[in-house]
């Protein structure tokens, strides 16, 4: 019959204004501490989970899931492979593609490049390189137009623009001599695009053009280089290019997006574990805040509880009464948190550039961190794991002033107050 008086009691206390003024701002204390840590665990990780969102929207608009390649140098019966592939139920599209180094020149300009031989009607269904081009169209790479499309950077580099026309070197050496033969080409530039991809330097690395011409430039009569595939779920890359390196030749190579990011995109997720725990720990903190602000509540209720007691109050409602008032104060700075942590993860894109705009400055550059503003995205798994965690903390904080309390005799609180 004590358990529900023992929860009413324990409201009570938690609103009660009598009492020293001293434990209530230390309550107080404790209740802010509390927010403030969930406050800015939410804002913190939703800022990280922004983060990995654009850089998997940058990355994965201009680096395939899966590529298939050969052994020997080439794909010479690519259209049988795209085929073979196409059936899967998990491949949405193939794209064949050529790629090799090349060296770009305009006047004293010069500039090393990987340069890629696309079907733009392909392409387009592979990766975003029509959706991010700020100067003229991914269509205009007509087959024997030899025509260029270039990252922002190395335009800038080249100094040039649309209609101007650079000069390509290849090189080419063969198994029978030892000399490299330097192959030169003259193309127009047909567009320029924009890709961030910060430390990937898409837009100064990368220039694309037509396929068919590619094969000419590379003196590779109808093979490519390999074939880009996109799947349904980018996270089961791996398992489908087992399934497909099944289905292929011992001489086809079947490669995913994990082999070459997979490492990047693990560090991303490890600094979100451990901003994780740095930040639960700031949440410990002011826990350590509300055992204090129990044990003077305990001593300040002893003739209290010693009347609870001589009325015939268990051990065990008296733990209750405490560990109510505890849990109370807990979930109130918890609450707080969670509203103030949702607004300000809903609100710090736009905090962050309201700040660039009012003190002219850049927080953030886009050629290191893909962006250019602080990205966000609240993600409530991780807002029902802060809470269930800094509520346990509560709880277990609120033990030990409660269990002391619990063991008091009436007589020996009645003598010491």
């Amino acid at each position: 019959m004590f358990r529900p008086a023992a929860i009413f009691i324990g409201l009570r206390y938690t609103r009660s204004k009598r009492g020293s003024q001293f434990i209530s701002l230390i309550s107080m204390i404790s209740m802010l501490g509390i927010t403030l840590g969930v406050i800015v665990l939410i804002t913190v990780l939703s800022v990280l989970n922004g983060f990995d969102r654009e850089i998997k929207k940058q990355v994965f608009g201009m680096i395939s899931p899966i590529t298939i390649s050969s052994f020997a140098g080439g794909i010479d019966d690519w259209e049988e492979v795209e085929k073979t592939v196409q059936s899967s139920p998990d491949v949405t599209a193939v794209a064949p593609f050529i790629y090799g180094q090349a060296l770009i020149t305009n006047s004293d300009q010069t500039q090393p490049v990987m340069l890629t031989g696309i079907i733009p009607e392909q392409e387009k269904k592979i990766s975003a390189l029509s959706d991010k081009m700020i100067q003229g169209r991914l269509s205009a790479l007509k087959p024997g137009s030899f025509g260029i499309i270039l990252g922002e950077d190395l335009a800038r580099k080249l100094g040039v623009t649309i209609g101007d026309s650079i000069i390509v070197a290849t090189t080419k050496s063969t198994l029978t001599s030892s000399t490299i033969t330097p192959h030169f080409r003259k193309f127009t530039v047909s567009g320029i695009f924009r890709a961030g991809g910060g430390r990937f330097g898409f837009d100064a690395k990368l220039a694309f053009i037509n396929l068919r011409d590619a094969q000419t430039l590379f003196d590779l009569g109808k093979s490519i280089t390999a074939l880009h595939l996109n799947v349904k779920d980018i996270y089961a890359a791996p398992e489908i290019a087992r399934t497909i390196q099944g289905q292929l030749s011992p001489s086809a190579r079947v490669g995913d997006w994990t082999m070459q990011l997979g490492d990047f995109f693990e560090n991303i997720r490890m600094t979100k574990t451990m901003m994780f725990f740095i930040f639960i720990l700031i949440i410990t903190v002011a826990v350590f805040n509300l055992i204090s602000t129990m044990v003077m509540v305990v001593k300040n209720k002893q003739s209290d509880i010693a009347i609870l007691r001589t009325l015939g109050a268990t051990p065990m409602t008296i733990l209750t009464i405490f560990i109510v008032q505890g849990a109370m104060i807990g979930t109130i700075g918890i609450v707080l948190g969670i509203i103030g942590g949702v607004a300000l993860a809903h609100n710090i894109t736009a905090i962050s550039i309201w700040i660039q705009q009012a003190f002219h400055v850049q927080l953030l550059s886009s050629n290191v961190y893909f962006v250019n503003y602080l990205p966000s995205e609240l993600q409530w798994p991780d807002v029902w794991i802060i809470s269930i965690a800094a509520l346990a903390l509560s709880l277990l904080a609120t033990l030990y002033p409660a269990w002391n309390a619990s063991r008091l005799a009436p007589a020996e609180a009645l003598n010491s107050v």
